[in-house]
Parts: C-alpha cells; structure tokens; sequence
C-alpha cells in the first residue's frame, strides 16, 4: 500500500469524511465557551478548543474502532470500516490514538492550569467509552459526559471557574446525547443484540421513541434553566424552541422505527445542537448593539 492510500485509511479511520461527530461534539463546547465568555471569547482560546474538537473526536473514533474490530466485521453499517476490514492494523490505530491524544494535550497546554488539569479526565473519558458497552446499557449517558466535558473546559478556561450554569449546561449535554445516540444505536440493534452489545436502544426496547423525546425534553428544560442562571434574552429562547421543533421532526422521523429514517433522525441532532448556539450567538450579539 502507497503512503497516500496508507494516509487515505488513516482519514477514514479518523472518519474525518464523516464530520456528524465533530459537529455533535463542536456544538456544545462553543456552548460553553460563548457562554463562559459572554459572547466574546478569546481567539487564542477559541482557536485551540475548536482544533481539539477535530483532534479529540479523531482519536475517539480510533480507539472506538479499536475496542469493536472484533465486532464490527459483523455489523452491516460497520464491516468495510478500515480496521475492521484489515486495511490498518490493530498495532497502526493505537499509534494512531497516542499520536492524536499527544496532539491534543499540546493545544490544552496553551490554555490555563485549570483546564490543562480538566483535560485529563477528557482523555480518561474519550478512551474508556468504547469499552463500557460490553457492560452497560447505558454507555450513552457516558458519551454525553465526554462530549459535554469541554463546556467545563471553556469555563475553566475562560474564567478559572466552574459556576452552577456550567455544570447545568454539562448535564443538558449529557441527556442530548442520550437522545441522539440511542437514535444512533436504533440502526444497529438488531445487529447488536446479535452479538452481545449493549445500547440504550436495548435497554428501552418500545420505549425507545419516548425516551429520545424526554430526553431531548430534559435537555432542552435544563439549556432553559441556563438561560435563567444567565440572564439570558428572548432570543435564546427562541433558539431553544427552534430545537425543540428539530426533536419534534426527529420522532416523526422514527415514527416507523426504519433504520435509514433513524438514522437520518440521529444526524438532524446538527440542526438541534446549532439552533441552541444560534440562539446563545445572536442574543448575546444584540445585547452588544
């Protein structure tokens, strides 16, 4: 294999052609760093946050590949993925991993002591997620802690402290990505009762549909107690009914449970994670004119 075509594995491995994941996790952490800065964060800070989501969510997806190369081959939406199908080695994507892990402790050294000790626990977070669904049914809830971990960050970051709207920001991150990564895992289902992984697909069964709808529920009640603790505007708000109307449009979406349409209903989550910041954005901006 040439170097192109062995860097060409390397990119689909990071799944760098799918970018669903970057922007599920860029969402919520310019959440937290609009938010942390009051509209107006540091471009130095800024600049860091958003290459470290590129970064972090390319090794997320290696060592997640690492974890189900024995899976995966067995998973209809999984098997031609490049470790999977023999293209890269196990040896190759655990470089792969350190590389992109050491790439993102450098860009946190260029920020503040307190979210160069907080990126620790990202990384701890990132690298132990794979793993949890042999165990639980729940590694869901697991991946909203690891998304929403840089809004802690950027507070870190911005303004060396953790206050009660960050925490409550983190958790609403957390119940939102509990609503998209079961939709997510809906499409595998089958194949994954097959094989002994669990999801909160699973675990809710019939129930799957209500829970994505009171969990996108929670999450958009807690983003509303963010704006209070805030003292956010109307505009907010309205960016908050705006992805109250994408989670709507998800469960029609998923009305038949198919698994191209719940997949589908698993990438409109964009929309829902950019219309909150949409709103964050523009309230702030006005507030300024």
């Amino acid at each position: 294999m040439t170097l192109g075509s062995r860097l060409t594995q390397y990119a689909l491995l990071m799944r760098l052609h799918r970018p669903i994941g970057i922007l599920l996790l860029a969402w919520p952490t310019l959440w937290g760093l609009w938010l942390s800065a009051q509209g107006q964060p540091a471009l130095l800070t800024l600049t860091v946050f958003m290459l470290g989501v590129v970064v972090t969510r390319s090794a997320g997806c290696v060592i997640n590949d690492y974890a189900d190369r024995n899976f995966d081959p067995y998973v209809e939406r999984t098997r031609d993925r490049p470790l999977a199908a023999g293209r890269v080695t196990a040896y190759e994507a655990l470089a792969l991993f350190i590389a992109l892990s050491l790439v993102a402790f450098f860009l946190v050294l260029q920020l503040n002591r307190f979210a160069v000790v907080l990126s620790v626990p990202a990384i701890v977070l990132a690298a132990s997620y794979p793993f949890l669904k042999r165990y639980t049914h729940l590694p869901q809830f697991y991946l909203g802690a690891a998304f929403g971990w840089p809004i802690l960050m950027a507070f870190a970051a911005q303004t060396n402290a953790l206050p009660p709207a960050a925490w409550v920001m983190f958790v609403a991150n957390i119940f939102w990505a509990v609503a998209y990564d079961t939709e997510y895992s809906m499409v595998d289902r089958g194949d994954d009762i097959r094989i002994g992984v669990k999801s909160t697909a699973i675990l809710f069964g019939s129930y799957d549909r209500l829970m994505v709808g009171m969990s996108h529920a929670l999450a958009l009640a807690l983003l509303a107690l963010v704006g209070m603790l805030s003292a956010l505007g109307s505009v907010y708000y309205l960016g908050l009914v705006a992805a109250a109307g994408f989670a709507l449009y998800q469960q029609y979406l998923m009305r038949e449970r198919e698994r191209d349409e719940c997949f589908r209903a698993f990438l409109n989550n964009n929309w829902f994670g950019a219309t909150v910041f949409a709103g964050l954005f523009f309230d702030y901006l006005i507030a300024r004119l």
